[in-house]
């Protein structure tokens, strides 16, 4: 059976260099900046940050060799895939990493067969309408359990 981590991609733009090798991840800074600077996940403790890599395909975006971008997909690699935790450094912001790394996560799950994908943003809608996604055509039929404020 093969794990989350076994999809391998790499690809080259413009001066930044794509990848899914989860070895690649500087942990540090991906906890540093989900758990200090990104809205939806501020304060989440790096022992949950480290369990999420483990359960997701992960995708990082370096330049000259250090990280500057992160995504991960939490996937069952054959029907659904959820993209979070995107998150490019404000130094890179405007360079269309955002919209790269959706797009990579799209075509990343359609090669092996995931045709559904969703997202929740706040603010990047714009980011992710240049790679396909589209409000949820059927929100009546979305429901959800959110114990993330729950004392």
């Amino acid at each position: 059976m093969s794990t989350a981590h076994d999809i391998t991609r790499t690809a080259t733009r413009d001066g930044y260099e794509l990848s899914t090798d989860p070895d690649r991840i500087d942990v540090d800074r991906v906890y540093d900046w989900l758990s200090t600077d990104a809205y939806w996940a501020k304060g989440r403790p790096r022992e949950v940050v480290e369990r999420s890599f483990a359960n997701s395909v992960l995708f990082g975006i370096y330049k000259d060799g250090q990280q500057v971008a992160f995504a991960r997909v939490v996937t069952d690699r054959a029907t659904f895939g959820w993209l979070c935790d995107v998150y490019v450094v404000p130094a890179e912001r405007g360079h269309g990493l955002g919209t790269w790394l959706a797009e990579a996560a799209r075509d990343t799950l359609a090669e092996i067969g995931v045709l559904r994908i969703i997202l929740a943003t706040w603010d990047a809608h714009g980011v992710y309408a240049k790679a396909g996604f589209v409000p949820v055509a059927r929100p009546d039929r979305w429901m959800e359990i959110d114990r993330r404020n729950t004392p």
